[in-house]
């Protein structure tokens, strides 16, 4: 593209001089719809429970949900993801709990689905959660299992889908699985519920703390390597995603956000589907740890980072930062 204009003829600050002008030719735009909000769930009545490595973000009881679903259809937000805390004595090697159709997980979605049928519910399809080796497939003989992994995604998928899931989202980076599981959705007549594939799910650092609110941390006695992708490789991610694409993704998401904008600008530049990106529980807690210190500007860091993301592409952001976020825009117009 050649730059045209000349100063002191062409002045570039003109288009910058007053708010109004600024947003008038303002690239992208950010808006509560583009927002979905986690939600941690656990057991028990009247819990709300801190969770010390994400500071101002706790695990609910399913009792307490209603004002926070409350407060997602009032700031507009289209969905939210559920992520449960599962008790200890319900994690075992076959991680049979993930497809208990009366686990915590579908308890929670028929309860937010009876307090408003319109707002959108995802679902991760993973083991990590239910696992006592803290990781997303099975582990034989200290290694994981792909195929059975998928067999009980696929189990999982359905008992969600029961309970009134509308997106599954698969989260264990198995191979094959997507389509296994749009095989199975679609046997059981739920072809209406849709895929958001973590089609380019890398193996980061930045999960600790997630892991921290599912209970999964002090399990997890090895890393994911074998099966998240290598934080080195963007050709390897584009690979990846065009296999869950021709399995049948209805949406695709990138995990981490922020460290990995240029393989999300890739991914939505090469395959232009809808492609979701997942700020993680590590970025949340290093930006809410800055600004909590008085580094940086709470307000403008949120609305900075949450734009970055448009910018590179994405049609909409996984975010701890949701309602926080939703009322700066609502505020600031």
């Amino acid at each position: 593209m050649k730059v045209r204009g000349k100063f002191p003829v062409t002045r570039l600050r003109r288009n910058r001089r007053e708010r109004w002008i600024r947003d008038l030719v303002a690239e992208n735009t950010l808006s509560s719809s583009d927002l979905i909000l986690p939600i941690f769930i656990t057991y028990g009545v009247n819990k709300s429970e801190p969770i010390t490595s994400m500071p101002g973000v706790n695990r609910y009881s399913l009792d307490l949900l209603e004002p926070i679903i409350e407060s997602a259809v009032d700031h507009r937000l289209p969905a939210v993801a559920i992520f449960p805390e599962i008790k200890p004595e319900s994690k075992t090697i076959d991680a049979k709990e993930a497809y208990n159709p009366d686990n915590i997980v579908c308890e929670a979605i028929r309860k937010i689905k009876d307090m408003n049928k319109d707002l959108g519910i995802i679902c991760d399809a993973a083991l990590d959660p239910f696992n006592a080796d803290g990781h997303d497939g099975l582990v034989l003989d200290g290694k994981i299992d792909n195929d059975l992994t998928v067999e009980l995604l696929c189990k999982q998928s359905i008992v969600q889908a029961d309970a009134g899931c509308d997106i599954i989202a698969p989260s264990d980076m198995m191979d094959g699985r997507v389509g296994a599981i749009r095989a199975a959705l679609d046997e059981k007549n739920y072809e209406d519920v849709a895929i958001m594939s973590y089609a380019a799910k890398f193996s980061s650092n930045f999960y600790g703390p997630f892991r921290d609110a599912i209970g999964s941390k002090t399990l997890l006695k090895s890393d994911k390597h074998t099966y998240q992708l290598n934080p080195a490789n963007i050709s390897e991610s584009i690979r990846e995603v065009g296999f869950d694409i021709d399995e049948g993704a209805d949406m695709l998401l990138i995990k981490p956000g922020l460290p990995y904008l240029d393989v999300l600008a890739k991914i939505k530049e090469t395959y232009g589907l809808p492609t979701f990106s997942y700020q993680v529980s590590g970025e949340y807690s290093m930006l809410k740890a800055a600004i909590n210190n008085g580094w940086l500007d709470n307000d403008m860091s949120i609305i900075e980072t949450l734009i970055s993301f448009k910018r590179a592409g994405a049609d909409g952001i996984i975010t701890y930062l949701a309602l926080e976020a939703a009322s700066l825009i609502e505020n600031s117009h």
